[in-house]
């Protein structure tokens, strides 16, 4: 039997990638990302109107660590205020996807004074751990223990793959760091290097896996590839996680880092295209509900009506009356007529001073891709 697979010492930045091997894969990656982003950059308000899409990543790069929430029960839970009727299990799990969805938000707003580097990532992972599963794993601090990825409850001998030591951690970051501003021929085999490399280090204990799919997001936004980091990559890993440890862990077996670039690469250019046709459909839904809006209200708030439920998909009757920027009285109104007219589906009815909970069904299925309300 085989021993666990050591983190590849010295052989970061990789020095001999096979170059003839990664650039058909390179222009195609990057022309992709350019349409997505094109299609970015022509929708005003997109961090609004994609807004279901940020949810949808944290509920799927959660999921690749075993997470089980939907995406219906997270926004159902931010609606109704309470664990109430959720096992405790499912409760710390919805309230990890909360987490990456704010580690998210939060580091749009950090990169506004801050480059990407140590300091960010170290907050994120603060905020990613909150009073969470981890909590007291130093959330925010490297490791200073030795930890190893493996079978749950197994010793490190028998673990899949040992990441750099301790002592070593500290320098092992700081020349991450350095690659990532470093000049290098294409930021997308910067940006698939530094992930692997983040993976491989592995310095924290918790959190490591969706902090490094955070990563890609962020790397593009504070690069400018993108006008706003609603690119989200944890769909495709997830519909290939075997290969997607299988590559990551052949880096350290077998200084495989070419492998690695062309999975990465096609992960781009897959998801690149995925988000667009997502992101048509919703903005193309919010076209055609724009027109309905004004035709069932009658109002000047059908358009801040409409850019609500795109930002919350599940709300309750009290949320909207408080915060969809309309008038109390007007709100109410509304709410009632496009109930009525079967624009939203009521998940709780109302009873005495318990708000009512509604769903806008037809933009998450749209946003999950498949019936799902």
């Amino acid at each position: 039997m085989t021993g666990p697979v050591p983190y590849h010492v010295g052989r970061f930045p990789p020095t001999d990638l096979q170059w003839q091997r990664i650039i058909p894969l390179v222009g195609p990656a990057n022309a992709a990302l350019a349409r997505y982003d094109g299609l970015l950059s022509a929708v005003p308000n997109a961090s609004v109107l994609l807004s279901p899409l940020t949810t949808q990543e944290a509920v799927l790069s959660s999921r690749i660590e075993g997470t089980q929430a939907t995406m219906g029960e997270v926004l159902q839970y931010e609606a109704s205020g309470t664990h109430a009727d959720i096992d405790s299990e499912k409760a710390l799990d919805i309230d990890e996807i909360l987490n990456y969805r704010r580690a998210m938000h939060q580091a749009v707003e950090l990169l506004d004074g801050l480059p990407l580097c140590q300091r960010l990532i170290r907050s994120l992972h603060e905020t990613l751990l909150a009073g969470v599963r981890g909590d007291d794993r130093g959330r925010g601090r490297y490791r200073t223990i030795q930890n190893f990825i493996g079978t749950l409850g197994r010793p490190i001998e028998e673990a899949r793959f040992v990441p750099v030591a301790t002592e070593l951690l500290p320098q092992g970051m700081d020349r991450w760091e350095k690659y990532l501003h470093a000049e290098e021929p294409d930021s997308l085999v910067q940006l698939a290097i530094a992930h692997a490399e983040f993976e491989s280090l592995h310095p924290f204990l918790d959190g490591n896996g969706r902090l490094g799919r955070m990563l890609v997001p962020v790397f593009l936004f504070a690069r400018k590839l993108l006008h706003t980091p609603t690119f989200y990559l944890s769909e495709y890993l997830e519909a290939h996680r075997e290969e997607y440890y299988h590559r990551l862990l052949a880096i350290s077996r077998d200084d495989d880092w070419t492998g690695w670039c062309e999975f990465f690469l096609r992960a781009i250019m897959e998801q690149a295209g995925n988000n667009e046709r997502k992101a048509r459909s919703l903005l193309g839904l919010y076209e055609e509900k724009k027109g309905w809006m004004t035709e069932a209200t009658h109002s000047m708030y059908g358009g801040a009506t409409l850019d609500f439920l795109f930002s919350q998909p599940i709300f309750s009757s009290t949320h909207f009356v408080e915060s969809a920027n309309i008038p109390p009285q007007t709100a109410r109104r509304i709410l009632k007529v496009i109930s009525e007219k079967g624009l939203l589906r009521i998940l709780r009815p109302a009873r005495g001073r318990t708000p009512g909970v509604y769903a806008f069904a037809e933009l998450l299925n749209v946003a999950e891709g498949r019936t799902v309300f």
